[in-house]
């Protein structure tokens, strides 16, 4: 093992003692081994201390130059996954994916230097992050929100079970890995609110539902209750904790059922647009989102359509209050 790959397992140690999510673990280890992978054999480099920012901004351009999973840290998994046969193999990678990967490495520097004090110049600070142009995120028309809510079939358990997430993730906005470890005690009906509390900085929110929903939950928890003894509002059929991926693979399937595609965080996403369009704040909707600052919020959800920003417009004209 050479001294760049310990210190990515050493890396990758200290998040999981951190509790990071196993997605953002994943996404740290793929860009870190992919990144020591082109230093070896570009500049044959193996150690932190030699590591420049030169080095770094070839590795940006090196990625900006290659197509889409043309390059792997394991040969194996080529067997297994099959990349030639993607539609979109070696096509150019977006500037959000190098962005990310960018993002990554500064932490895994910013861990080098200031936790470990492996090294005493961080490579990354004169590195600029690079600006991806932003996507603008479709917003689920009602009648696709109703097609997709009447996909799941109530009279199996676990369809309807995955109908009640999907509602509550569209009406709270809550993120679907807080939904999933939800006990039936975090609910207060007299309030419709829900206690969520973050998993990884144990920080606490309430979310809130409307009264429809307060009626989908309550005739959820009467089934819950006559087929498991789970302590969990969502768990699966063995009682067990239901997984992100599996709930994502099921939502994605179910849309597809009725041309709606969807994935959980375009719920959370929808519901913030949806709040904003009725005429909710900012202000109200980063406290219910959790987001620490109202700015996060305003970038996150400022992609409305001209059609959307029209409709928005003619609810709340300030001429059309005036009587004259």
């Amino acid at each position: 093992m050479t001294d760049l790959e310990f210190q990515i397992e050493n890396f990758i140690i200290y998040c999981t003692s951190k509790n990071l999510s196993k997605k953002t673990i994943a996404s740290y280890e793929q860009a870190l081994k992919l990144f020591a992978q082109f230093l070896q054999d570009e500049f044959e480099i193996i150690e932190v201390k030699k590591i420049q920012s030169g080095h770094i901004r070839h590795y940006i351009k090196h990625l900006q130059e290659r197509g889409k999973y043309t390059v792997v840290v394991n040969q194996n998994t080529q067997k297994i996954n099959n990349p030639h046969n993607r539609t979109d193999y070696n096509k150019k990678i977006s500037d959000a994916t190098i962005a990310n990967y960018l993002r990554n490495i500064k932490v895994f520097f910013n861990y080098l230097k200031d936790v470990e004090g492996e090294i005493t110049k961080n490579p990354c600070e004169k590195i600029e992050q690079i600006k991806a142009e932003r996507k603008q995120k479709k917003t689920l028309t009602k009648d696709e929100l109703k097609k997709l809510f009447n996909a799941f079939d109530e009279s199996k358990s676990h369809e309807y079970r995955n109908k009640i997430i999907t509602i509550l993730l569209f009406d709270t906005g809550m993120r679907v890995g807080e939904c999933l470890i939800l006990k039936p005690e975090h609910i207060d009906f007299s309030s419709h609110s829900i206690l969520i509390t973050n998993p990884k900085s144990k920080k606490q929110r309430y979310v809130y539902f409307s009264h429809k929903m307060g009626r989908q939950l309550k005739s959820w928890l009467k089934h819950k209750d006559r087929q498991s003894d789970s302590q969990l509002l969502f768990p699966t059929n063995r009682g067990t904790q239901l997984q992100i991926q599996n709930y994502e693979k099921v939502l994605r399937q179910t849309g597809k059922k009725v041309n709606v595609d969807v994935h959980p965080h375009q719920l959370r996403n929808n519901f913030a647009k949806y709040y904003l369009l009725a005429g909710g704040d900012f202000a109200t909707l980063s406290r219910i989102l959790g987001h620490s600052d109202v700015s996060t919020t305003m970038k996150a959800y400022l992609d409305f359509t001209d059609d959307e920003v029209g409709r928005k417009y003619q609810k709340h004209s300030p001429l059309s209050s005036i009587d004259f």
